[in-house]
């Protein structure tokens, strides 16, 4: 029997999943005193502001993680994931924990106990801690969760009953599921892709919300990242925040809103009840580092969110799998966007570290679902602890409140700013080293570079300093002695690999699996038993990744292992790829050789229900053969169109369908003929087509 994997429930993948909210009286805390916060800011010119979000960490290693890195390198805050039950469904998947089923805390993180600890372990260690706060609405799917809650009724949960949620009366969709996110009364009253949507507007609902946030205030957390804030009315948002006690260290609970980029509702309609996260800012970085690092100096003015309304970012979750922005995949330029936003005066910046993934929907590291400890050396990408980002924090801490000076734009690639005397940054994005002389605005002496550790020491004379900066790299230095604190061994130099994604369609029979095996090290060396294994979580589309070195041309093919380790290679010639500094995309398909392929981008515009998904099944081996089990699936990243590059032979016609697959496997196919494509010898072949 062909593998393939269970339909996963429609959605975006940018848009998040919320925790739903709890009865009034449900998390009454005996003993604790209600006084109402104030709305809080971040103060932006404080030291210690930077926040590490380390996403769907368990408890116990952001404990560790506060204790041992996060505090010493002077971080103010950790973001973790949301510490209420949810969905546990055999996949695993990373939204999971987006779908709420209680406001319990004993989670797929750890317990509620490892949770109070690990905050308490924070504050120790002087960081503070918001959680994901999901409120807008409760699970999609039914079932069972985390800590044995078991649903039946989407609308029937331990803290909810049908009446607090959104019906016809509010929403004015026929399946109460939001089809238009230009209409503002669908975006806030209607179900996001399915998840059930709480009535905010009701004070008992509001109520209920907030005395979830205020059960986690009184273990010690300090404020909330509000997930799909743009889903609830900012009035909404206001009222609930007014009803938030003070924290245990005694200040206004932080709130920084969620606001996905879109015609309504807009970002500064939330000013009112905390920050927003600024998606643009994201975005200039990734044109900037993708591009041009010399437009960078008109940022300020770029459409940017308010310094003092927003918080900054590099890349999030769901936006470095939509392609949005920017990923660990993206190697040294991905790193140097991250140590910009650190040096450039504006929001409050945060630093994301997470795991590698091949698969956007792909799960943590897990054991049965429960997330394991974080091993910094595996599979988890922990860029809060790298020593050019960890000296970073150190400098912008020092910078504090000095505004940018000193602007100098040498090339394309090469920049340089100061901080009005308390320090200087340069970055080169370019392919080979660069020597300019900058004039600093430091006082004239001797500093170290704190993107190497202090390996490295710059010379200011006149206010100038001849600085020569390695490829891919930057030199960072402030008015104020240096001492490095994390990762002082590493060097904090640019990397000498870079991430290789490799993505097959290989049909299979049960128990056999696909291997990617080449000419380098890291891909074998040709030896089979060494091969890497590629998920067939993606099925019929086997995915996996491999650092490989940057600047290098290897060889490559890919192998089918059966359960007793036989191998068959594939029949066409060696695949050949070759590296620069940037992560790299192989798209392959099973004996079809890289000279004959080119490949198709298959767009199908289709409205599903939850559990259900788009696939494109054809005539020729790359589309399933007509076999609906090795149809390939699409991704709805951008639902209500579903999208996927397939590779197929070059100067080949075929016949092709859409079907759609339910959460129970039937199949049912698009009305009308066969649809009809013809490739020629170019690339980048587009359908665009519209169930039928």
């Amino acid at each position: 029997m062909s593998r393939r994997p269970p339909p996963a429930p429609r959605r975006r993948t940018f848009l998040h999943r919320v925790a739903g909210a709890v009865a009034a009286g449900a998390l009454a805390l005996s003993g604790a005193v209600a006084l109402p916060a104030a709305t809080a800011h971040a103060d932006t010119t404080a030291k210690g502001d930077v926040i590490a979000n380390l996403w769907e960490w368990n408890w116990n290693s952001i404990a560790s993680e506060c204790t041992d890195v996060l505090g010493p390198a002077g971080y103010g805050a950790v973001q973790v994931a949301p510490p209420s039950e949810s969905l546990k469904q055999s996949n695993y998947y990373w939204w999971d924990v987006y779908q709420p089923y209680s406001y319990s805390l004993n989670s797929r993180f750890g317990t509620a106990a490892q949770f109070a600890s690990m905050v308490s372990a924070c504050h120790a260690a002087g960081v503070k801690v918001y959680t994901d706060a999901v409120i807008n609405h409760t699970a999609a799917q039914t079932g069972t969760g985390y800590d044995g809650t078991t649903l039946t009724n989407k609308y029937d949960t331990p803290d909810w009953n049908p009446s607090d949620y959104h019906t016809s009366a509010d929403c004015p969709t026929s399946d109460l599921i939001i089809h238009d996110y230009s209409n503002l009364t669908q975006v806030q009253n209607c179900e996001l892709l399915g998840l059930s949507d709480l009535k905010t507007g009701a004070d008992s609902v509001r109520s209920g919300i907030a005395a979830f946030l205020n059960k986690q205030i009184a273990v010690g957390v300090d404020g909330f990242r509000v997930d799909s804030a743009k889903h609830i009315p900012a009035a909404d948002m206001s009222a609930i925040a007014a009803k938030l006690n003070t924290t245990t260290l005694g200040s206004a609970p932080y709130i920084f809103d969620e606001v996905y980029p879109g015609s309504t509702p807009q970002p500064s309609d939330y000013y009112g009840s905390g920050d927003v996260l600024d998606f643009t800012y994201a975005s200039k970085m990734k044109s900037a580092f993708q591009g041009n690092v010399s437009d960078l100096e008109s940022l300020s003015s770029s459409g940017i969110l308010p310094a003092a309304n927003s918080v900054s970012f590099v890349t999030n979750h769901d936006t470095e799998r939509n392609g949005l922005h920017m990923s660990y995949k993206d190697g040294d330029s991905y790193k140097l966007a991250n140590l910009f936003q650190l040096a450039y005066k504006w929001s409050t910046p945060t630093i994301y570290s997470s795991w590698q993934w091949s698969q956007s929907d792909q799960a943590p590291p897990n054991s049965s679902g429960l997330v394991t400890d974080t091993d910094c050396s595996g599979q988890w990408n922990c860029l809060d602890r790298d020593t050019a980002v960890v000296g970073m924090v150190a400098w912008h801490n020092a910078a504090g409140n000095a505004a940018v000076s000193n602007w100098s734009t040498k090339s394309s690639s090469v920049i340089g700013f100061g901080r009005s005397g308390a320090g200087f940054f340069a970055v080169n994005n370019g392919s080979s080293a660069a020597t300019y002389t900058f004039a600093t605005g430091m006082a004239d002496g001797t500093y170290s570079n704190v993107v190497n550790g202090g390996a490295g020491k710059v010379t200011v004379s006149g206010g100038n300093a001849s600085i020569t900066i390695p490829a891919k790299n930057a030199v960072a230095f402030y008015n104020g002695s240096y001492t490095c604190t994390v990762g002082c061994d590493d060097g904090g130099g640019s990397t000498s690999t870079v991430n290789a994604t490799f993505n097959e369609y290989a049909s299979t029979t049960t128990g056999t699996n696909v291997y990617v095996v080449g000419s380098i090290s890291e891909l074998g060396s040709w030896d089979t038993s060494k091969a890497i294994a590629l998920s067939s979580s993606g099925y019929p589309v086997w995915s996996g990744a491999a650092n490989v070195p940057i600047n290098t041309s290897f060889t490559y093919k890919f192998i089918k292992k059966d359960s007793s380790g036989n191998v068959t290679w594939e029949s066409n010639a060696n695949r050949s790829a070759t590296t620069t500094t940037s992560a790299i995309t192989l798209n392959n398909s099973w004996n079809v050789a890289s000279a004959s392929a080119t490949d198709v981008t298959f767009n199908e515009y289709a409205t599903t229900t939850t559990g259900t998904n788009v696939y494109v099944v054809g005539s020729i081996a790359s589309l399933g053969s007509w076999n609906t089990s090795d149809a390939i699936p699409l991704s709805s990243a951008f639902y209500p169109t579903w999208s996927k590059l397939v590779i197929v032979p070059k100067s080949t016609t075929f016949a092709y369908k859409y079907i759609k697959k339910d959460a129970s496997g039937n199949v049912t196919w698009e009305s009308g003929t066969n649809r009809s494509y013809s490739t020629g010898t170019s690339s980048g072949y587009t359908a665009n087509d519209t169930w039928n």
